[in-house]
């Protein structure tokens, strides 16, 4: 029933944001038949719309008055701009509206028993401001803030005085569901090459690599807020690439040509996932210093995610106040504090006087009473059983009440199945922080029905900083113990998931290479505001030899374990990450900041038993890299080496992925423990190329394919004191690894796929470049993963 796909279309949509289409039906008339036109009988009757264009002009660059314009108005950005000052502040209201576009309770309340259950939707309908479409508020955010900048602040600081949020999304945590909106929903920058908004890159109007992207022509002269302006209008000549439509507005009479006003949507056939079209709308003025200020965003969307399904509507508005050039007393040591954006510890608790003096933006009748409508709706069975199950899913744990204490999971744990252990089950439980907002536990059980083993971890954390919903969430300030006795898959340490997640049950070969590893770690944990962060872990691990993996020397002893232990330092520094904060794991909303992870590992022999000493160090770079139209790069760059002699087990090995799902920073051909080194550099890049050849290709640009092309390699070494061949008291390799000494010749592997098909899968078939004669070796695969982007 209509009512039943709207209340799970709304859960499962949350964070989908912002609007605005106008559907034109035309007939196409060609210039030439137009010679005559006769008039018969005058008869009464309607006649369809008839739109008639002329013949596209030939456009050129050279002589052009809009493009020497634009190139002014480029040239001009540094005589206007307030950053150049010092010391810059001002005041910043915002409001983000989700809603049901198109609604028509009409139809939910001719569902029956059902659909009259939902009779109180019509006293909260609302009116969209952009189209006038009837819609339903679903979620409310508002946040009121104040922006430090200058020429010597190495970032904007936004300090964040008052927030807000009501809707359907209470029941899940708010941080994520807030960095969401705003990566979605990034401020524009129209001087900027590019225009971040909805995870891609926008080719703006005023880029440095404007003129051959777009077509500009001046259109009008008019009154804007009393100042006379040319209207400069532009359209992109690719408009299935990543660019807008619109207007401009520059003053006539200014010596400095600015931009007074702006107007923009996406084309039509753009290349964008899910969005019907994207309305901008920006106004600035210009103060007494000749700097300009901007003091109106506005951005709307209308879009669906599949046909039959209810469209979505949002609008964040913006307003701009209080602009400044002298510090302002109450934030110096609020600022001084580090970080892009710091909360006010009073920001979630204001009062409604508060919101009254601080909204630049009246609130609706709708708007103003979502809360009513919130308690009316979670009355009601069938959303409460909805956010049940979206909440296992997106969390992957099952609450135990409400508020939850206990929360049982991950549930893509709960069975799966390698061929050591066959058959594995386990469950786990985490506490939250309504058992307490400082002291948290977790741990699980597991049994595999081939080993017969029984596999268990606990942890206990105390966080000298209270808590919200989980542990780990930012920043972190803890003390954790772990004791843990599960199977180590030697060679496959998947970085990203579980190892034991269920849809990794699936391999393209069978591996038994596993040891089974004690371990036992004290670790401390800082982040601070400004993403640096600090590791200090003390750990012991005693690993246990297996049948697939014996611990022989060369003289034919085999020991059942040995013994390490080690100090473990690491610094890791990401600068303005975004990220979602899950139970147990963080996963990042875009790779748009630089991460910087330095580690070092120390232990020397003796050391709570250990059999021999660890000198290790590792550093990892990854960045990702935009290119305006063409797409962007992931580059991930890593090395390390080992200063001592240890165990094979504790040698450099590259992860491999023998799965048939594309998983990150591990190799799609390679076979587990296959090279032995202790010193290594590798490579990761995957360029996703957003259809800059396929939007090219007549017919094929209407399915919106995206092109993707990966290489991964790496190069090293096993030098003599950890080569087994060179020293009798190393273990040998198994002999069902097929290990080898990593050779001169890197190993490399590149791939060619297709991404977006049907909006959500990524195809690649990956190609082995060396190494190629190796036994028992994939030489190129077909690999599938879900990649949803908009």
């Amino acid at each position: 029933m209509r009512i039943n796909r709207v209340i799970i279309i709304l859960a499962c949509l949350l964070f989908i944001v912002l609007f605005w289409q106008t559907d034109v039906c035309a007939q196409m008339v060609r210039p030439e038949v137009l010679d005559t036109i006769s008039f018969g009988n005058a008869r009464g009757r309607d006649l369809k719309e008839l739109i008639v264009k002329p013949k596209r002009r030939k456009y050129s660059k050279k002589n052009n008055p809009a493009v020497e314009l634009m190139e002014r108005v480029r040239q001009d950005k540094r005589h206007h701009d307030p950053q150049r000052s010092d010391y810059y502040r001002y005041d910043k209201y915002e409001k983000t509206v989700l809603a049901l576009n198109d609604f028509d309770v009409g139809l939910v309340q001719k569902n029956g028993k059902v659909g009259k259950q939902f009779d109180f939707l019509a006293n909260f309908i609302d009116t969209a401001a952009w189209t006038g479409k009837t819609i339903l508020d679903v979620a409310l955010k508002e946040k009121v803030s104040t922006v430090v900048s200058g020429s010597k602040f190495p970032h904007a600081v936004e300090v964040v005085r008052g927030l807000r949020s009501n809707g359907l999304d209470e029941g899940f945590n708010q941080q994520n569901i807030r960095q969401i909106f705003e990566d979605l929903l990034r401020e524009v920058d129209l001087y900027g090459n590019d225009i971040a908004l909805m995870q891609n890159r926008f080719v703006s109007p005023l880029s440095a690599i404007a003129d051959d992207f777009y077509r500009y022509e001046i259109s009008d002269t008019l009154l804007v807020g009393g100042e006379k302006c040319v209207e400069l209008t532009f359209s992109p000549h690719n408009p299935e690439s990543f660019s807008f439509n619109g207007k401009l507005y520059i003053p006539v009479n200014d010596s400095v040509r600015y931009v007074k006003r702006v107007t923009m949507r996406v084309p039509k056939a753009i290349n964008l996932n899910y969005v019907d079209n994207i309305f901008i709308s920006q106004n600035f003025i210009k103060d007494s210093t000749g700097n300009t200020h901007k003091t109106l965003d506005d951005l709307c969307l209308e879009m669906q995610f599949l046909p039959g399904t209810p469209k979505l509507y949002g609008s964040r508005q913006v307003r701009y106040s209080g602009f400044s050039y002298v510090p302002a007393e109450d934030l110096g040591n609020v600022t001084a504090g580090g970080g892009r954006e710091i909360m006010l510890s009073s920001a979630e608790n204001e009062s409604e006087d508060f919101w009254k003096e601080s909204r630049l933006i009246p609130l609706s009748s709708a708007e103003s009473n979502m809360g009513e409508m919130m308690s009316m709706l979670r009355k009601k069975p069938l959303l409460y059983w909805t956010e049940k199950v979206l909440k296992v899913f997106v969390n992957g744990y099952v609450t135990t009440g409400n508020p939850s204490k206990f929360d049982i999971g991950p549930v893509n744990t709960f069975i799966s199945h390698n061929t050591a252990e066959g058959m594995r089950f386990r469950v786990g439980c985490v506490t939250t922080p309504a058992l307490s907002p400082h002291i948290f536990g977790r741990g699980y059980v597991a049994y595999g029905l081939k080993d017969k083993k029984i596999k268990y971890s606990g942890e206990l954390e105390y966080s000298f900083i209270p808590k919200t919903y989980t542990s780990r969430e930012f920043p972190v300030n803890s003390i954790r113990a772990t004791y843990q006795y599960d199977k180590d898959q030697l060679g496959q340490h998947y970085l990203f998931t579980n190892s034991d997640n269920v849809f990794l049950s699936l391999k393209r070969m069978s591996s038994d290479l596993i040891t089974y590893r004690r371990l036992a770690k004290l670790e401390y944990n800082l982040e601070l505001r400004n993403n640096l962060s600090i590791g200090v872990e003390l750990r012991h691990e005693t690993q246990e030899a297996t049948e697939w993996v014996p611990f022989m020397r060369a003289d034919g002893v085999y020991d059942r374990n040995f013994k390490q232990a080690a100090l473990r330092l690491a610094l890791r520094y990401a600068p303005g990450e975004k990220f979602v904060q899950a139970v147990t794991s963080r996963k990042p909303i875009n790779l748009d900041a630089p991460v910087f992870l330095l580690t070092h590992e120390f232990g020397p022999r003796g050391l709570f038993g250990a059999d021999f000493t660890l000198n290790k160090t590792e550093l990892s770079i990854q960045k990702r890299f935009w290119f305006s139209a063409f797409g962007y790069a992931d580059i991930i760059l890593k090395g390390g080496i080992i200063w001592s002699k240890v165990q094979f087990p504790a040698l450099l090995w590259q992860n491999a992925n023998i799965s048939y799902t594309i998983q990150p920073e591990s190799y799609t051909l390679l076979n587990p423990m296959e090279f032995a080194m202790d010193k290594f550099a590798s490579l990761d890049l995957t360029y996703f190329m957003n259809g800059l050849i396929f939007n090219r290709i007549p017919l094929i640009k209407k399915l919106k394919l995206r092109e993707v092309f990966t290489f991964k390699g790496f190069a090293g070494s096993l030098s003599k004191k950890n080569n087994p061949e060179y020293n009798d008291d190393l273990y040998r390799f198994p002999h069902a690894s097929g290990t080898v000494a990593m050779g001169r010749t890197p190993y490399m592997e590149i791939g060619a796929g297709i991404d977006n098909i049907l909006t959500i899968l990524r195809v690649d078939y990956i190609w082995r470049l060396t190494y190629r004669n190796m036994p028992g070796i994939d030489k190129r695969g077909l690999r599938i993963s879900l990649h949803f982007s908009f």
